[in-house]
């Protein structure tokens, strides 16, 4: 690639890189809550008139020349007190605990659909199998118009405005009136909100004869079982080794990740162990009853892989029990437990440090506070490190060795042994603009709903892809991103034209099929996945491991300080 052109991808890519940054910075701030107990936390009891800071609430409250909301002070007081800490010590308060608590739980009450918004109006996209909807005769594509009294559709209505009216209580009832094409009518159904599962294995398939995929995107309650089940799942179909694909996940609980980890390690080899200044160092090793020990294993990471990611990889890589392929992960080495206050809301607090087994603490430095600490992503991007590995930045003097004398290094993340750098030769400003402005989705869903009886037809991925092939799906959403005023650029199309057509027809199948659908699609051009296939077909695996167990830095991460 050469520098013209690296400069060209930048410009175009830093903004997607800013956004998903703070996207990803706020996730990993707030919803990362590696428990070790696994349970929600001791209950922190405050008295009510000790210590300074309630002495000076109390005095304000009794004696300040106008009257005051006394709670709402100590709501702003918390997160200045927290902001001198570290950047994942968080106040969660009241409004917002259930909604946080939900996403690692792995439930919610709700009426069970997934869902769309083109055009200002609620689509139903998927609904959940023996959910609430499909009990009552909700239907894929079905418009939903009106919620109890209110109408919905042509409103410009936030999107966590609706999802806050369909969800509710387990038992609750909750009325839609649907319009479903074809028919002039509403069609009213009363849905009673039942417990909607948040899956957190997003899909599982054999991507050849021989090895499997899992992908998944948080440690939540219910994700060493999902686990399971897709272990058992990809087993079935004998398989030999497994791809574990971590990038994006952000983390989760604690001991959920040991248990993950506990499926692929023998007996005695260790997991990770935490530390901190009130809490001992406690050790974790394998207990031998894993069902994977004899499966190959490779681990996939991004520089959005965080906390319980770290540990799962950091584990595979430590033991040589597998390779880690992509790019350098996030770096949060901290472990946090939530604390329940007794006026509401909680506290999740951070409790103590983890390691990986050798040693390593992959925690980055945090003491320029919490915007250098997110920004110090988008250092990375400028800094050339998503597009070369000569630009991983590691410290010298923070070298461990694997078990089986490998050199690793700690103090900013995982550092893959097989690194993929971003490779965008085939994006142009016409691709980044479909992109932006939703198109390739919106025609996705628009195509998929327009054709859903004759799709529906395919029973897999394959038969269907085959049917998506043999259609005009380029030059249909060639006109339809014209209708939503994204100009056509005949170059820029040619230069993209394998990915937007891979990416439209991977959406059609997601909305007909699920992720079962899109995720073998969209890995034709997944060049971090393709590299870990390519690495287990020809039995790359173990060379990579081994070739380097001296003093000198490996060759996949060299780099200068």
């Amino acid at each position: 690639m050469n520098e013209q052109h690296k400069n060209t991808a930048r410009q175009i890519y830093l903004p997607m890189v800013l956004a998903a940054v703070l996207i990803a910075g706020m996730f990993i701030g707030r919803i990362t809550n590696p428990s070790g107990n696994g349970s929600s936390g001791q209950r922190l009891m405050l008295a009510p008139e000790s210590g300074k800071l309630q002495t000076i609430i109390n005095l304000i409250d009794e004696q300040y020349v106008d009257s005051v909301d006394a709670s709402k002070l100590v709501e702003d007081v918390i997160p200045e007190v927290l902001e001198g800490l570290d950047p994942h010590s968080v106040y969660i308060p009241p409004k917002d605990l259930k909604a946080a608590n939900q996403e690692l739980e792995g439930n919610f009450g709700g009426i069970g659909v997934e869902f769309s918004m083109p055009d200002d109006t609620v689509m139903v996209v998927s609904v959940v199998s023996g959910g609430p909807s499909e009990k009552v005769g909700i239907l894929p594509g079905d418009r939903i118009i009106t919620v109890n009294d209110s109408v919905i559709a042509g409103v410009d209505m936030p999107t966590n405005d609706v999802v806050g009216m369909l969800r509710g209580d387990i038992g609750t009832k909750v009325n839609v009136g649907v319009q479903r094409r074809n028919r002039k009518d509403l069609i009213d159904f009363e849905i009673t909100r039942g417990n909607i599962p948040m899956y957190s294995v997003d899909v599982s398939y054999m991507v050849t004869d021989s090895i499997g995929y899992v992908k998944i995107n948080r440690f939540a309650r219910n994700t060493y079982q999902e686990l399971l089940s897709a272990l058992a799942k990809l087993k079935a179909h004998n398989c030999s080794d497994i791809i574990v694909d971590l990038r994006g996940n952000s983390g989760g609980y604690l001991d959920i990740a040991i248990s993950m980890v506990n499926e692929f390690l023998s007996k005695g080899d260790m997991i990770v162990y935490t530390e901190g200044v009130n809490n001992p160092r406690q050790d974790v090793y394998a207990n031998g009853s894993g069902s994977c020990k004899d499966i190959g294993v490779t681990v996939l990471i991004d520089e959005f892989s965080a906390s319980a990611s770290e540990i799962f990889a950091g584990a595979m890589q430590d033991n040589d029990r597998g390779l880690v392929v992509g790019r350098r992960s996030f770096g949060k080495g901290l472990v946090q437990q939530q604390f329940s206050l007794p006026a509401g809301g909680a506290l999740r607090l951070t409790v103590a440090r983890y390691y990986t087994p050798s040693g390593r603490s992959i925690q980055k430095p945090y003491d320029n506070g919490v915007e250098d600490y997110y920004h110090d992503i988008i250092e990375r991007f400028e800094h050339g490190e998503f597009f070369e590995k000569d630009s991983i930045s590691v410290n010298d003097s923070l070298k461990y060795k694997t078990v089986g004398g490998r050199t690793v290094y700690g103090g900013g993340g995982i550092m893959p042994d097989v690194f993929v750098p971003r490779d965008t030769t085939d994006h142009s400003d016409y691709y980044y603009r479909l992109r932006e402005t939703g198109t390739i989705y919106q025609f996705a869903l628009e195509y998929a709903d327009r054709n859903r009886e004759e799709l529906s037809a395919f029973e897999n991925v394959k038969t269907l892809k085959n049917h998506l092939d043999q259609q005009d799906i380029s030059n249909q959403l060639i006109e339809f991103a014209k209708t939503k005023d994204v100009k056509y650029h005949h170059s820029d199309f040619q230069r993209s034209k394998n990915l937007i057509d891979l990416e439209t027809k991977a959406y059609i199948a997601r909305n007909i099929l699920d992720n079962e659908g899109f995720y073998p699609i969209i890995s034709e051009e997944d060049e971090v996945l393709q590299k870990a296939i390519e690495l287990i077909q020809t039995n790359n695996l173990e060379a990579v491991l081994f070739e380097n167990q001296s003093e000198e830095i490996p060759a996949e991460i060299t780099a200068e300080n």
